[in-house]
Order: C-alpha cells, then sequence, then structure tokens
C-alpha cells in the first residue's frame, strides 16, 4: 500500500497548521478525544452519542463534497479514498464489506479503532465519530440521511468493529 494521502498532508508555518488539498487537519491523541466524549456522556447521558455522531456527519459529508468536487470522483471511489484516508490518518484500518448504490448502504469494518482501544470496555458502542463519518459520507452520495448502526465494537470485546450505513 502507498501513503499517497500521508504524502498529501503539508504543514502550513504561518497557520500553524496541517492540511491536505486546502481541508485543515488535526492531530490528537485518541485518550484526548475519549476523555472528552467520557466527559459529555456523564453530563448529559445517551444524548452525547448523537453529539459526537453529528459532529463525524459533519467532517464526513463535507469530506465527501469536498473530494467529489477536487477530485471529480464517483461515489464508489469516494467511499474508498474516504475509507483509505481513515486507515492513513489513524482513524483505524478500514475494510469495505458492501457498497451497495441500488439499496443505498455501506458496510464496514474498522480493526483497531483508537476510538475504541482509547475508551476501554463498554457494554454499548462506542465509536460515534466513525459511525457519523461514514453516515455523512452515505447521506451526500445517496441524497439522503442516514444514521446508521455500529453493531459490533472493540470496546463491547468484539474482535473488530462494524458499522452498516443504510
Amino acid at each position: 500500500m502507498t501513503h499517497e494521502i500521508l504524502k498529501g498532508l503539508a504543514f502550513v508555518q504561518e497557520k500553524g497548521g496541517l492540511f491536505y488539498e486546502e481541508v485543515r487537519y488535526l492531530l490528537i491523541r485518541p485518550e484526548t478525544l475519549m476523555a472528552f466524549q467520557k466527559g459529555i456522556e456523564k453530563e448529559i447521558g445517551e444524548r452525547a452519542s448523537q453529539i459526537l455522531f453529528r459532529s463525524g456527519f459533519e467532517g464526513g459529508s463535507l469530506s465527501s463534497k469536498r473530494y467529489r468536487e477536487v477530485f471529480g470522483l464517483s461515489d464508489e471511489e469516494i467511499v474508498h479514498f474516504m475509507l483509505e484516508m481513515g486507515t492513513q490518518i489513524g482513524w483505524g484500518r478500514f475494510e469495505l464489506e458492501r457498497f451497495d448504490p441500488i439499496e443505498k448502504r455501506i458496510d464496514a469494518k474498522v480493526f483497531h479503532s483508537p476510538f475504541a482501544e482509547a475508551y476501554g470496555s463498554s457494554a454499548s458502542p462506542v465509536c460515534h465519530l466513525i459511525r457519523g463519518v461514514l453516515a455523512g459520507m452515505a447521506s451526500i452520495l445517496f441524497r439522503k440521511q442516514f444514521e446508521g448502526k455500529e453493531v459490533l465494537c472493540l470496546a463491547k470485546g468484539d474482535k473488530y468493529c462494524r458499522f452498516e450505513i443504510m
């Protein structure tokens, strides 16, 4: 595997930022994000997962639009590009199980989710940001709103995280 996405990241000194095709990215430890997630879960309960989901959704939809415009990618190419980007920027190893534009469905596995690993043991799925990114991407591609489900999660003791976006 080549690391073309990583090679395309550029540090812009005057902005103090890391950019890919003029889109800013941020390096942050997963433990920092999971401390935030646990904090808002403690404060507001179940609504926290929806807030995190919506945050990921925003990033997934913006990125999908951007990469369609910049690269002229087809819907299927956007899916492959976004999953490869997720892998290369450290969100775990993404594997596409299913892309079905007729049924408007995307199923993906994520091995070694940094969110699940940093969260620790949980009775319920914790990778709300990834679920949001995938649903945001699907919403742009299929032109309808998606929520999606994380049906397996490493934090629950599963071997990997699995997402069904339909």
